[in-house]
């Protein structure tokens, strides 16, 4: 009998909430505020915090941070504006930070 397996997830390091798909990655060469970080198409179980604009690495962006729906961890931001042109691909992407979420059905 075949085992059946579940998209792979990562979950809110804090309390294991699931926040986003691994299938929703599309890159793994970011930067946080942490360290190493994820940009994903998509993210789920999450509150949007207020607009701001931060200046980046890569520019100005307005972005927003997101927090875990359950414990209020801060996760990552969400770019809501990108300035530049070759940083427009980035606008409504949401940024997970490594040490901020952990593998889930691996």
């Amino acid at each position: 009998m075949a085992e059946l397996v579940g998209p792979r997830l990562y979950s809110c390091c804090n309390c294991g909430n699931h926040v986003c798909l691994h299938d929703d990655i599309i890159s793994k060469d970011f930067q946080g505020r942490n360290g190493r970080a994820f940009l994903f198409s998509h993210a789920m179980n999450i509150v949007v915090g207020p607009k701001e604009d931060r200046q980046l690495m890569t520019g100005l962006h307005t972005v927003a941070d997101i927090y875990c729906s359950d414990c209020r961890e801060v996760l990552g931001w969400k770019y809501e504006k990108a300035y530049e042109e070759s940083q427009k691909y980035k606008e409504g992407k949401f940024i997970l930070e490594k040490p901020k979420i952990v593998k889930e059905n691996w």
